[in-house]
């Protein structure tokens, strides 16, 4: 398994580039604010080829750089219903104007082919599984990918701004609901295994079992209860 990630553009957004191998075709995970370069260098480096774009919510740093990098190589982008809306006009997702400096550096809209997401659906994308979970709590239409364990590959979760390490997403933005969020902490988080790699939106990589024994929100979840801790994440 590769997997090839990099914080890109103002917001720092986690893009993952995620193949079987080098040389190989690709699932390219969240192009936001100026990843299309960065995009292009990993695809050159590891020699990839991409199949497909998918997203884990629809917020513009996740979403910024999908028409040129979807446009460059000619494949669909997946996106759950409930964001798509944001594809076309970013400023509703956050309830305010991004700015015309930044504005001005996007590329807003669809790319020609857009797939939905559905909760549970296995996408067969480059030789891989990628198992969808629908995630509302930072978005209406938040999903995670997972990716089964594999030889000595633990199982990976790629959590967008559902789970960070000793966080997790804000819910104060447009579809943000605090409630939504400990639900989906609790349906989608904690059944899964501990030794699950978590590859998140925004920050370093964790585990489940990290996050288990350490992140609030978690812990209280497991709990029964609500959390209060700080929250990261556009």
């Amino acid at each position: 398994m590769l997997i090839a990630g990099f914080p890109a553009g103002a917001w720092g957004t986690n893009c993952y580039l995620v193949a079987p191998a080098a040389g190989e075709e690709c699932v390219i995970i969240d192009p936001g604010h100026q990843a299309a370069q960065g995009v292009e260098e990993a695809l050159a480096k590891h020699r990839l080829k991409p199949v497909a774009v998918v997203l884990t919510h629809g917020h513009i740093d996740h979403v910024a750089s999908v028409v040129p990098v979807c446009g460059a190589h000619d494949v669909p982008a997946w996106i759950h219903p409930d964001d798509r809306y944001m594809m076309g006009d970013p400023e509703k997702g956050i309830g305010r104007s991004i700015g015309m400096p930044l504005m001005g550096e996007l590329t807003v809209g669809e790319p020609d082919d857009v797939r939905e997401l559905t909760d549970g659906a296995k996408l067969e994308l480059a030789g891989m599984e990628l198992t969808v979970a629908h995630a509302p709590g930072h978005t209406k239409g938040s999903v995670t990918f997972g990716l089964p364990e594999a030889a000595d590959i633990p199982p990976i979760l790629f959590s967008g701004d559902l789970l960070f390490a000793g966080s997790i997403g804000r819910t104060d933005l447009p579809g943000g609901s605090m409630d939504d969020m400990l639900a989906s902490l609790a349906r989608v988080v904690l059944p899964l295994d501990d030794p699950t790699v978590v590859l998140s939106g925004h920050g370093p990589q964790t585990t489940i079992g990290q996050e288990r024994a350490t992140n609030p929100y978690l812990r209280q979840v497991a709990a029964g209860q609500g959390a209060e801790a700080p929250r990261r994440g556009m």
